[in-house]
């Protein structure tokens, strides 16, 4: 229940932005094409166009065509309702995602400070990976780099042991946390591998990582 709940909201969270994404560049250039939002959001094409239509639908927007063969986009009231709303939304949980994950990255360094870690590697890119590194200066935590996401054990390792002398690893990836911490654990086992509680992962993926050894 919980799982599935977690779901959904991260599914409407993802619906909110590309709404909002959709909004803001229309209200900035009536002639912004689909294609550059597209771009812009590194989103398949037909993504968005299903998102104008749906936009349109709920009468966010109006379009009209204007020559040669193109369209122009407007917000109505509506929408510019719409636009603020979900405007304030996204600050409020920016901020409380930027609260809790400086909290809990804070607590596994302190933690794994006094296991004698202290030279992390970050696996994954983006806004976690970066209050990481603003949570690892308060503990005296050094960031030997961060690498890439990966679901394969072999890639994962050789990419951390290109940084040199690694303590530990923590995942910061929220593009398919759970594959990247399976083998990080299987590239450097349980004891030096940590994840933030917020990516939901850690309690089910250790039981299983155990379980299988």
């Amino acid at each position: 229940m919980a799982k599935g709940g977690a779901s959904v909201t991260r599914r409407e969270a993802l619906d909110d932005k590309i709404v909002l994404a959709v909004l803001d560049a229309i209200e900035r250039d009536p002639a912004v094409t689909q294609r550059s939002v597209a771009l812009k959001l590194g989103v398949a094409l037909g993504l968005v166009n299903a998102y104008v239509k749906r936009c349109i639908r709920k009468g966010f927007v109006k379009v009209r065509q204007v020559p040669p063969r193109r369209y122009a986009y407007f917000l109505t009231p509506h929408g510019i309702s719409e636009k603020s709303r979900l405007t304030a939304t996204y600050l409020t949980s920016s901020f409380a995602f930027f609260r809790r994950s400086r909290l809990e990255c804070s607590e596994l360094f302190l933690f794994a400070a006094g296991r004698g870690q202290r030279r992390f590697a970050l696996i994954g890119g983006g806004d976690l990976s970066e209050i990481a590194g603003l949570a690892a200066r308060e503990h005296s935590v050094e960031i030997a780099g961060v690498v890439s996401s990966h679901s394969a054990t072999d890639g994962l390792r050789a990419g951390v042991l290109a940084l040199g002398v690694v303590d530990a690893v923590m995942v910061t990836s929220l593009q398919n946390p759970r594959e990247t911490f399976v083998a990080a654990v299987a590239a450097f086992g349980p004891e030096r591998v940590y994840a933030p509680a917020l990516l939901g992962i850690q309690p089910v993926v250790t039981a299983q990582v155990g379980e299988r050894s």
